[in-house]
């Protein structure tokens, strides 16, 4: 059965898909990519029009809004979510598609013929009998990390705006860009965001509440070899390709990689290989739950960086590493309030709770570690990240409503 929020979930959704808004790691600037603004322009355009107040794209290129309370002493709670889609996969003309009433086998991509989607590569859908899925046409991925939580923020906001006798203090609004490179919480954010404690729209299944994250650093690895004609290169020339292999082959294989990990286990992951023979470099990120497992594998990356350097004392290996952002569980734990709040407000939206660590991280990790405590709440998306990218329209609604159940909870109203 189809809710009151269905319609304007999917017509969201679908309009914020098609737009590029892709993140872009290598820019320095902030967001990394103009065609973000364009979705960011989107919806400060939509906010004015339903009537949100202190509407403003901020110069570090975050949507801020605020939805007036109608409960004055109630805290200030925040709700975000980010607008840009990741980089790992093609996110230029995505054309989603809605396929209503699914009837459970396999669902087929108009613009990829070999390529399908059912329950046996993706379980959760043989659990969606009869909902409306939307994917996109199989070339690119869809968006819905993060657009399927753009839409269910701004469509609780639109009902609230609409509908004032409803209990709630203020919220405010914020729509983040470049989240999928760790940079989507700016240092000034908390500031005008002004909200006692906020939730991020970013997560997966139904009844999930997320407060503890990974841990994150990410690394670069340069390499500088020796250049030579290839042909009079003989006690000359350091392959600095060669150093490059002998690094990532010494890094433990089938113990710290995404793909041979799970739970509660880190890893170090090898995202980027770029250059040359003469000069190039690694690109890596590091992911464990616990301070000193992170602590560890930068330890270990820098000592493989220093065992192939030994070997070839004509070239130079440089590791440096960043913190991207911590484990939100080190904050919220002080005080569980925002997470117990999240809890109650599932239970009232008719779901369970569920809270298990995520193998990942959001910008409630970083918000939450500059004094926002900020967990994360479902959307329904699956399969991130690339072509089999789909998410439940009844998923969002149920979303959309924990949304409202928060906003009165958090207002004193039972």
């Amino acid at each position: 059965m189809r809710s009151a929020f269905d319609d304007e979930l999917e017509a969201r959704l679908v309009r914020y898909a098609a737009i590029d808004s892709q993140s872009d790691a290598t820019s320095p600037t902030s967001p990394s990519t103009e065609i973000q603004l364009q979705m960011s322009q989107l919806l400060v355009e939509e906010l004015l029009e339903m009537g949100a107040e202190d509407v403003a794209l901020t110069e570090y290129g975050v949507v801020l809004a605020t939805i007036p309370a109608t409960v004055e002493d109630a805290p200030v709670m925040g709700w975000l979510a980010h607008v840009d889609t990741a980089p790992q996969f093609h996110a230029s003309g995505v054309k989603p598609v809605v396929h209503r009433g699914y009837n459970g086998g396999d669902i087929t991509f108009a613009d990829a013929p070999e390529l399908k989607l059912s329950p046996e590569n993706s379980p959760y859908l043989g659990e969606k009998m009869g909902e409306d899925i939307i994917t996109a046409s199989g070339t690119t991925l869809l968006g819905g990390d993060d657009k399927a939580g753009v839409a269910i923020a701004m469509t609780a906001a639109r009902h609230l705006l609409n509908n004032r006798q409803i209990p709630h203090g203020k919220i405010r609004l914020a729509f983040t860009p470049d989240e999928e490179i760790g940079r989507g919480v700016d240092t000034r954010l908390p500031a005008d965001l002004g909200a006692d404690f906020a939730y991020t729209f970013d997560g997966g299944k139904p009844g999930e509440v997320e407060f503890e994250t990974f841990s994150a650093d990410g690394a670069v690895i340069k390499v500088a070899g020796v250049s030579a004609h290839p042909g009079f290169a003989k006690d000359k020339m350091v392959n600095a390709l060669h150093l490059v292999s002998k690094i990532i082959m010494t890094l433990p294989q089938v113990t710290m990689t995404p793909d041979t990990t799970e739970g509660t286990e880190g890893f170090i992951h090898v995202s980027e290989v770029n250059g040359g023979s003469t000069e190039a470099e690694i690109v890596l990120i590091l992911r464990d739950f616990e301070r000193e497992g992170l602590a560890a594998k930068g330890d270990l990356l820098r000592q493989i960086c220093q065992t192939v350097a030994a070997t070839e004392p004509r070239a130079e290996i440089t590791c440096e590493i960043r913190p991207q952002y911590r484990n939100m569980r080190y904050w919220l734990e002080e005080d569980m309030t925002p997470v117990h709040l999240a809890h109650a407000a599932v239970r009232k939206a008719g779901l369970e709770p569920v809270s298990i660590p995520i193998r990942g991280g959001t910008d409630g990790s970083r918000l939450t570690e500059m004094g926002v405590p900020c967990p994360n709440i479902f959307t329904g998306m699956q399969e991130i990240h690339g072509p089999l990218e789909w998410i439940s329209v009844q998923d969002m609604a149920q979303a959309t409503q924990v949304a409202l159940e928060l906003a009165q909870l958090a207002a004193g109203s039972e």
